[in-house]
């Protein structure tokens, strides 16, 4: 019997995800005696004309740094939320981002980053478009957010320097912005997501099907896509079906499963525990 093929290493050294903090603790995202980054509301405009706001997180000592460009996060909020959500500091209710980077960027964990988190409500797409077509929550990262983000700071202006992550609804932004487009993002990570209904799914493997398919896809992901959620998540299962169609694809993928359900004490250790592995070096592509 003829051996299968030996699958190929990624373009980049596989990191090894840290462990997640135990649901209880909370230590990992209080305020430290550690140099803090700042967090902005800024306003920008649409291509349709209108005005929207976005929470950008700028590492320590951003301005003074004049000549380093950073890589950037793109950070989505869930349905019923917005763009303020994820630099909340209330534990029980808010993601505490801007605190949890400053603790594991100054103990080495996480490269300084810039953290971009817009408010996607009304526009992030529930369903899937075909390739070569854009929803209006993609049309808006495209052609707005990210030219206003790279024209404005100081970033690493390529897809290596862009992640995408998200929670829930913007899990979806995720896979219907992030996944078509690995030519703009090329890190993946889905917090508690995946497509409510058979049919979605269904459209999403037909949408993306030369994506999924393309064994040029893994070459494309800097690191393999992330996917976390909760033993007792009402997204539990919609995110393994949606895993399944990534494993039966072979995409290179991690899979996270922790207790807790879906909610912030979750999210904020999925975001402490993906971004210590984000924008690896000494890497092929």
């Amino acid at each position: 019997m003829q051996m299968p093929p030996i699958p190929k290493p990624g373009v980049c050294p596989l990191p090894i995800l840290p462990a997640l903090p135990t649901y209880s603790d909370s230590s990992y995202c209080v305020v430290q005696n550690v140099p803090h980054g700042t967090v902005s509301e800024v306003n920008y405009k649409t291509s349709t004309g209108v005005t929207k706001r976005l929470h950008i997180y700028l590492p320590p000592d951003y301005d003074k740094n004049k000549d380093i460009r950073y890589p950037v996060l793109y950070l989505n909020h869930g349905g019923g939320d917005d763009d303020s959500k994820w630099t909340d500091p209330y534990k029980t209710n808010g993601g505490c981002a801007n605190t949890i980077l400053d603790n594991l960027i100054a103990s080495g964990k996480a490269k300084p980053m810039i953290i971009v988190m817009p408010n996607t409500k009304g526009i992030a797409a529930f369903e899937s478009s075909p390739v070569g077509t854009e929803d209006k929550c993609t049309a808006e990262y495209l052609h707005d957010i990210i030219p206003y983000i790279d024209s404005h700071y100081s970033t690493i202006a390529d897809r290596k320097g862009r992640a995408i992550a998200g929670l829930s609804m913007g899990g979806f932004v995720v896979l219907h912005t992030g996944f078509p487009h690995l030519d703009t993002f090329s890190e993946l990570y889905i917090y508690s997501s995946g497509h409510i209904s058979p049919e979605s799914l269904e459209k999403f493997k037909k949408d993306y099907a030369s994506i999924l398919s393309d064994p040029g896809t893994n070459d494309l992901l800097r690191v393999p896509v992330y996917f976390a959620a909760g033993e007792t998540d009402i997204a539990l299962n919609n995110c393994l079906r949606l895993l399944a169609v990534f494993n039966t694809n072979t995409i290179r993928n991690f899979w996270v499963l922790s207790n807790g359900g879906h909610e912030w004490a979750n999210w904020r250790r999925y975001l402490y525990q993906s971004s210590q592995i984000m924008f690896p070096e000494n890497c092929q592509k």
